[in-house]
């Protein structure tokens, strides 16, 4: 076998020690069943402050919305609600995001409504006092005509924006640059007759600032957007409107394999197998977004950057210290001198290190093949997992149950992992995956940092599969304390912690 390829994940305090728990994680599988959903909600809590230190070390005001769209869990959201409320809020995408919001404790001044909205989303979100995220003027136009029909109060109202275009370079000179196309937001070269708008109604909205997200990792392209923000602030106000927030969306990111070398050895490898000079790394040698075509690699790569020194609250601290192209100052700088709010959506990143899913092994058989020898069925499907969809690679860990058999056999070995639908793709993941040693039936592998996105986004009940409950733990002393989901309240119990 060749030198085995690992991606092994980055596993931070508390989890590290929930993973070393082994004989706890076993036992809520075998009382709960596979897949088995695992949460840390003082987690979510710690990485709300570390974006907060952001802002108070670039003197900011504003708020840090969850993307609730991220994780469906109650215990987080409610977790999030306990915290400081000036500084923490929740971004709900629909209208059970937004009735969930309410019901685990957010009040609705702390609310941001963002995401394709139907009349009865925009009503609630009005009625409670939901500062409402206008994807376009049909909205806002639909939005004033509610709060005039029902008599609503005037409802707070950002105006989100795509489609910035700048110079790079200062003083507008060179290259005429558009950032990349969304279906979301409204183009900002159509600004004027969206203000235009805003002043019609503004008996039925008002307007507090302008928004935007940006489906990139790129700090440039964030940073032109931030500034164009800015400078569109200054002509809201040439018209006599009070905009004092701008809303940069979220995509702060999530470092998910721990080592450097690792993510570029795979990548350089899956590059090499796609080309036939090594062995294939992926089922039926898909190339993840790579082609062989006579003798040249060509497409990209469509995966998550699986190593990144730089996220979250880093990232954050990085785009605002980042010189603008046309004023020459951070965006950080620019919010201060026009004292202007910052609000984010963080998702993945609020959510980093923040649980794991669970997944019994359940049959291990040869398929005959040489470079992939094993077929790992678990008790899980795709969809419960699903780190595949989001292009997110790296390894689960073993935990083994009771001592291994001689006849396991020791060093690393390549597995297939496959699910538990009758189904030929429904791949847990297409790449072989290294584990220190083959796994045996009742045997447990976790993935690790699966609570952003991965972990119930595109759960389902195919086939009539279980959908995978969710527990929430906290460490107590030496031990840990666990409760279903929605069954905890970030409360103080008689004799105890808050749980």
């Amino acid at each position: 076998m060749d030198v085995p390829l690992y991606l092994r994940p980055r596993v931070d305090q508390p989890l590290a020690s929930l993973l070393g728990a082994a004989p706890l994680l076993h036992s809520l599988v075998d009382a709960l069943g596979s897949p088995l959903n695992v949460l840390l909600p003082e987690t979510v809590a710690a990485n709300a402050e570390r974006f907060r230190a952001v802002y108070r070390r670039h003197h900011l005001a504003g708020r840090v919305y969850f993307a609730h769209k991220a994780n469906r869990s109650s215990a987080l959201v409610r977790r999030l609600a306990a915290a400081e409320p000036a500084a923490v809020g929740v971004d709900v995408a629909s209208l059970e995001e937004l009735r969930h919001a309410l019901s685990c404790g957010f009040t609705g001044d702390r609310v941001m409504a963002t995401g394709p909205k139907d009349r009865e989303f925009l009503w609630l979100a009005a009625r409670v006092g939901a500062t409402v995220n206008l994807d376009s003027p049909g909205e806002l136009e639909q939005l004033a005509r509610l709060v005039r029909e029902y008599g609503l109060g005037r409802p707070q109202v950002l105006l989100r924006l795509s489609g910035f275009e700048s110079a790079a370079g200062h003083g507008g000179a060179g290259t005429r640059m558009l950032s990349r196309r969304s279906r979301f937001g409204t183009p900002a070269r159509d600004v004027e007759a969206l203000l235009a708008a805003v002043e019609r109604h503004a008996d039925a909205v008002e307007l507090t600032g302008l928004a935007y997200h940006l489906d990139t990792t790129g700090l440039a392209e964030k940073g032109r957007a931030l500034e164009q923000c800015v400078l569109l602030m200054d002509e809201c106000r040439a018209r006599g409107l009070a905009p004092r927030a701008v809303d940069i969306g979220g995509g702060f990111g999530v470092g998910y394999v721990a080592d450097a070398e690792e993510w570029e050895r795979w990548t350089t490898a899956l590059s090499e197998a796609v080309l036939g000079g090594r062995p294939p790394l992926t089922w039926r040698g898909h190339g993840y977004g790579l082609r062989n075509e006579g003798g040249t690699v060509r497409g990209s790569v469509a995966l998550y950057p699986g190593h990144r020194p730089t996220a979250g609250p880093g990232y954050l601290d990085e785009l605002l210290t980042l010189p603008a192209p046309v004023l020459g100052r951070g965006p950080g700088t620019l919010l201060l001198e026009h004292l202007h709010d910052l609000h984010i959506e963080p998702g993945r990143s609020l959510v980093d290190q923040c649980g794991l899913s669970l997944a019994r092994v359940l049959d291990v058989r040869r398929t005959g093949e040489d470079s992939a020898p094993y077929l790992v069925r678990l008790g899980m499907n795709a969809g419960d997992v699903s780190l595949e969809e989001h292009g997110v690679l790296v390894d689960p860990v073993l935990l083994p149950r009771g001592e291994p058999e001689k006849d396991d056999g020791e060093g690393p070995v390549g597995v297939h992992l496959v699910g538990n639908l009758c189904l030929e793709a429904d791949l847990i993941t297409r790449r072989l995956v290294f584990l220190p040693r083959l796994p045996r039936a009742g045997d447990l592998l976790a993935f690790a940092n699966t609570a952003g996105y991965a972990m119930d986004f595109h759960a389902h009940h195919a086939q009539r599969q279980p959908l995978a409950r969710t527990v929430a733990v906290e460490k107590d002393g030496d031990s840990w304390r666990w409760c279903l989901d929605e069954d905890y309240w970030p409360i103080t119990h008689p004799g105890g912690t808050p749980a």
